[in-house]
């Protein structure tokens, strides 16, 4: 009722034996004090909501009967069906052709404008993440690198990491100079290092980062860092950083 979510693929979240309808109401069902008939309103209510077109239609349909762009929109009026507070968005477009990715990208901000709701957008994709988010946190082997606002975080990046992943994606206004990878492979997190988890990978990696794990600290207005590289001359002019 309070939290829901949206998985990556429809297809394998959907049930393949049950029709839509049915699915939708189970929700409903489960989570409300909805009547049987009151759920299946409810349930073509959502369709509607979320641009289904004919749903009366669509609830008797199967999962493998829809586009896979119709299917998205079935998982997110699922979600929504009971009004929660917030919304986990794991990678809801990534199995999307680029057109319908921009329709469920706009249908989720209408709807989160629309119900008041909250969306937590779990995403590699920084195209996604620039047109959704006022807030982003940025995670690097299961680690907190960097926080803060969307314009801060694009504009001002304050981890080596966050840098790295902004200067490997292609830039209208930089377009004939080759793309910056970065460099290294991920690593084991079965075995996290002492120090940074990104250390390894980091061209400016210092002794410090080796050996402590940094703590988070401000780099600017609503905008946090754990990188020893924005404390640089505090940590060499003191013989401990607290």
């Amino acid at each position: 009722e309070k939290i829901s979510i949206i998985f990556q693929d429809p297809m394998t979240s959907l049930n393949p034996v049950f029709t839509v309808g049915y699915q939708l109401e189970e929700a409903i069902l489960l989570h409300t004090n909805k009547t049987k008939a009151e759920a299946k309103a409810r349930a073509i209510e959502m369709l509607t909501l979320v641009g289904v077109n004919e749903p009366e239609s669509r609830v008797k349909q199967y999962p493998h009967e829809l586009s896979g762009g119709m299917r998205q929109r079935v998982m997110i009026a699922m979600a929504l069906c009971c009004e929660p507070d917030v919304l986990i968005a794991d990678e809801p477009t990534t199995a999307l052709d680029v057109t319908i990715q921009a329709q469920i990208l706009e249908l989720m901000q209408d709807l989160q404008k629309k119900l008041g709701m909250a969306i937590i957008m779990v995403t590699h994709d920084l195209g996604v993440i620039a047109s959704m988010c006022d807030e982003i946190l940025v995670m690097y082997g299961g680690r907190v690198c960097e926080r803060g606002t969307a314009d801060a975080i694009f504009y001002e990046p304050a981890h080596e990491y966050t840098k790295g992943l902004l200067a490997s994606i292609p830039r209208k206004d930089n377009m004939n100079k080759k793309l910056v990878p970065i460099g290294g492979t991920p690593i084991n997190l079965l075995n996290m290092p002492k120090g940074c988890a990104f250390c390894p990978r980091c061209k400016n990696a210092m002794k410090v980062c080796l050996e402590k794990q940094p703590d988070e600290y401000w780099v600017g207005e609503d905008h946090l860092a754990s990188c020893w590289m924005n404390i640089k001359d505090l940590y060499e002019s003191q013989e401990g950083v607290h």
